[in-house]
């Protein structure tokens, strides 16, 4: 659930025309890339950047099935020897990558995910070699810092389990959606809850110290009582972490082969499920992140104390994965439909080390960039954006001389605490999380916007 799907809204104090413009989770979308003529190379760009508390990120290409609402970067299944090609991949890209940061000052990981697709896709030796690539090839102690990793719960097996808890995994994300299995199936996508049950079952008797559970609101014959039904069964497995996300229906979907236009009656029922599930996870001693993510109050800490997700660098392995400097974002090329996204697995497979030492897909980030992504990655969290944070990473100015008009129309709805001129704390009220994905694409600059529209889809 990755992708602007609608035009991004305009700029009446009225608000947009539904709360579900789109889901930001990374500020410009891929959508916004293009092919870099240039191919800068990647020892130049990361010469000058920090290295002491980088991000890895691994993508894993694979599912064993492809969801009715999905459009990431991912292929069913894998022909014979596919996934091993693949990893052989990878690692010449880590090597690649590794050589290009340098050996000119330490090069540190603060954080680790595998992400997809679906990274337990890989049997239990090739995840063995997954971590292996992450801890010998790029450097990163995973078993000294927090490491993600996202699973469903027909690939989430004992053995597998097992390699990643040894390894160090300390989050494990399970993509349930829902505890109903007509839902499930109405939702393309076909699990029993009984199979749910059991890899839950399987996931805390691995001993991971967080289970995230993922579900989701707004599926075709969801009621109220069937969305508490879910909650509840999420909530006897008392999971650290709950994901409640919206249900979207993008183009080149399974769902999106019926999508129609704008629905008021189901944002008005998807409102309506996201209050409903917020109001009973907070009565139930969790505390929230953000307008998807809830924690439990007693849950272990979850993420280091010296990195920032807004400003430090990212390293992303795979050919799903970005990567971020604070000049440009980048990765290979993008696509949702079956057949691109093959084509373009099927060139990362076969190309040499020496191609990994070049961007080939990305966008630069100029100063109002990186300002509107620090302050989209921070006003939608529950916790907002200090402004003195803000005033020194950006040579003294303030949220409202570079935002003022955009703040004072969220303030005006009732979205945003105060008018933002003269606030230590720039945060969203219960109101405006729930518009979350109505604000983040009302921050995207003019050129981002034109870019995202123009981009063809494939």
């Amino acid at each position: 659930m990755t992708t602007a799907t609608r035009p991004v809204p305009g700029t009446d104090t009225s608000g947009p025309a539904s709360p579900y413009q789109s889901y930001v989770y990374a500020y410009p979308h891929k959508t916004a890339y293009r092919k870099l003529p240039d191919r800068p190379r990647l020892d130049a760009l990361w010469d000058a950047e920090p290295k002491d508390a980088l991000s890895l990120y691994l993508h894993i290409p694979f599912c064993e099935v492809r969801c009715g609402f999905c459009n990431l970067f991912t292929r069913i299944g894998a022909p014979d020897g596919l996934t091993g090609a693949y990893l052989d991949a990878l690692e010449r890209q880590a090597s690649a990558v590794r050589e290009a940061l340098g050996e000119r000052e330490p090069v540190r990981f603060a954080t680790a995910a595998f992400g997809g697709g679906t990274p337990t896709f890989l049997t239990a030796a090739e995840l063995e070699r997954l971590c292996d690539i992450a801890e010998h090839r790029m450097g990163a102690d995973l078993r000294a810092v927090p490491l993600s990793v996202e699973a469903s719960p027909a690939t989430a097996t004992a053995d597998r389990l097992g390699v990643l808890a040894a390894r160090g995994t300390t989050r494990l994300s399970l993509g349930v959606q829902s505890f109903d299995d007509t839902e499930a199936r109405a939702a393309v996508r076909p699990q029993r809850r009984a199979d749910v049950e059991a890899a839950l079952a399987r996931v805390r008797d691995a001993g991971i110290p967080v289970l995230n559970i993922d579900l989701i609101y707004g599926i075709d014959g969801q009621t109220e009582r069937s969305w508490l039904r879910s909650l509840d069964a999420a909530l006897a497995w008392h999971p650290e972490e709950l994901y409640l996300y919206p249900l979207y229906i993008r183009p080149l979907t399974g769902l999106g082969r019926r999508a129609g236009g704008t629905d008021p009656a189901w944002d008005a029922q998807r409102l309506r499920l996201y209050r409903l599930g917020r109001d009973h996870l907070l009565a139930h001693g969790y505390e929230q992140q953000s307008m998807r993510m809830f924690r439990r109050t007693d849950a272990p800490p979850q993420g280091a104390d010296d990195y920032a997700c807004q400003t430090d660098g990212m390293i992303g392995l795979g050919c799903g994965a970005r990567s971020y400097t604070a000049a440009l974002h980048y990765s290979f090329d993008y696509a949702v439909g079956m057949h691109e996204i093959r084509g373009i697995i099927d060139d990362y497979v076969s190309r040499p080390a020496a191609d990994f030492a070049h961007a080939e897909y990305g966008r630069r980030i100029d100063a109002d960039e990186a300002r509107r992504r620090h302050l989209l990655q921070s006003l939608l969290q529950a916790e907002g954006l200090r402004t003195d944070d803000y005033r020194a990473r950006f040579d003294g100015r303030t949220p409202a001389d570079d935002f003022g008009a955009e703040l004072s129309r969220f303030a005006a709805r009732g979205w945003l605490a105060g008018d933002g001129t003269d606030s230590t704390v720039l945060r969203l009220t219960p109101e405006g999380l729930a518009h979350s994905d109505a604000i983040g694409p009302e921050l995207f600059s003019p050129a981002v916007r034109a870019a995202m529209a123009a981009y063809e889809r494939k």
